[in-house]
C-alpha cells in the first residue's frame, strides 16, 4: 500500500516507476489467502481485516473503488469499516494494475554508483534509478539503511513491530451463536466471519488473530501446533460446543503491527534515498497511504 500510493503520486507528473514486491501477487498484508479444502475452494483475508478512511483524500480514492465494486463497508467491524472486493488484496491488485512491477524479487541490499542507485538480489541485480524508495517493514528497512544513513537506520530501529500468528479454520457448516466478529479475548485480539463480508464465498470460515504477546511467546512454534492452540481459543470464546475445523492452519506474520513513529515518511536529498510505511506514521491502512505519498512529495519537493 505505502509503495504503490508513493508510485501514484510520483508516476502522475511524469516519472518513471519501477517497484520490486518479493511476493508473488499484490497485497502484503493485506493478503487474501486461497487454498483447496475437501470441501472446495476457499479464500480467506489473513492479515488486515478491515480498514478505514479519516483524511479527505483517502476518503475519496475510497469512495471510487466503492464505484468500481472492489470495495464495501462491513458494519460488523464497525460504522466506518471497509474491505476490499471479493478480498482485501482487491484494492491493491487495482492500485497495481497500472505500474510495472516485478513479483517475486527479493532486494536484498541496494548500493549507490557514479551512475545511480542499483538494486541486488536473488533474480540478479537493477539499475541504475535515481532514487532508491523502501517500502517494507522497519526492521527489513534498518538492514539496508544501515550501509547508507545512521540517521534513518536508528528511526528504523526505533520502529519494532510486533508480531501476529493468525488461525484459518474452515468448517463444513455455519457456527450458530456466534456473531461475525469476537474481540479481545484471552489470547486473541480478533476473530471473524470471513464469509460474512460482502462478496466472499458462502463456505464457513474464521480468522484468528492471536495477540502481540501470545504471538511473541510462540513466535517460532510449528504451524500445526499454533493452529491447534487458536482453534481451543475460537473454542472456548464461542461459549458452546462448535465442530472441529474441516482444515485447520496458521500464518505467522512476523511484522504485524507497529506503533508508528510519527515522522510520516524519511529522505535524505543527498542520496536520494527514502523510506516509507506504516511504522513512520500508525498501524493502520490509510496509515501507509498517506506515508507513501508524504514520501512522494518530498522526492518531487527535491526534484
Amino acid at each position: 500500500m505505502a509503495g504503490l500510493a508513493c508510485a501514484e503520486v510520483l508516476s502522475s507528473v511524469g516519472n518513471t516507476v519501477e517497484l520490486f514486491d518479493k511476493g508473488r501477487g499484490a497485497g502484503g498484508r493485506m493478503s487474501t489467502r486461497r487454498w483447496q479444502t475437501p470441501i472446495g475452494e476457499v479464500t480467506a483475508d489473513h492479515g488486515a481485516q478491515y480498514f478505514t478512511s479519516r483524511d479527505p483524500e483517502f476518503k475519496k480514492l475510497v469512495g471510487e473503488w466503492s464505484e468500481i465494486g472492489i470495495a464495501a463497508p462491513w458494519p460488523p467491524a464497525g460504522a466506518e469499516a471497509w474491505v476490499g472486493v471479493p478480498g482485501m488484496n482487491a484494492v491493491v491488485k487495482q492500485m497495481a494494475s497500472s505500474h510495472a512491477v516485478s513479483w517475486g524479487y527479493l532486494v536484498k541490499s541496494v548500493a549507490r554508483r557514479n551512475d545511480g542507485w542499483w538494486l541486488f538480489g536473488e533474480r540478479g541485480e537493477s539499475g541504475p534509478f535515481d532514487a532508491a524508495l523502501l517500502a517494507i517493514p522497519a526492521e527489513q528497512a534498518a538492514a539496508i539503511l544501515a550501509l547508507h544513513d545512521f540517521s534513518m537506520m536508528r528511526a528504523a530501529l526505533l520502529a519494532r513491530s510486533q508480531p501476529c500468528w493468525t488461525g484459518l479454520f474452515v468448517f463444513d457448516r455455519p457456527l450458530g451463536g456466534l456473531p461475525a466478529v469476537l474481540r479481545d479475548r484471552r489470547n486473541f485480539t480478533w476473530a471473524a466471519r470471513n464469509n460474512s463480508k460482502p462478496g466472499r464465498r458462502a463456505t464457513e470460515c474464521w480468522v484468528v488473530h492471536a495477540s502481540a504477546v501470545w504471538s511473541s511467546d510462540r513466535l517460532e512454534d510449528s504451524t500445526e501446533d499454533v493452529a491447534n492452540l487458536l482453534f481451543a481459543e475460537l473454542y472456548e470464546a464461542s461459549g458452546s460446543s462448535i465442530p472441529r475445523p474441516v482444515v485447520a492452519t496458521a500464518h505467522r506474520w512476523r511484522y504485524a503491527l507497529s506503533a508508528g513513529t510519527g515522522e510520516g515518511a524519511l529522505w535524505n536529498n543527498d542520496l536520494q534515498l527514502g523510506a516509507c510505511g506504516d511504522w513512520l506514521l500508525g498501524p493502520r491502512v490509510e496509515c501507509a497511504w498517506l506515508s507513501g505519498r508524504m514520501l512522494a512529495e518530498r522526492c518531487l519537493q527535491a526534484i
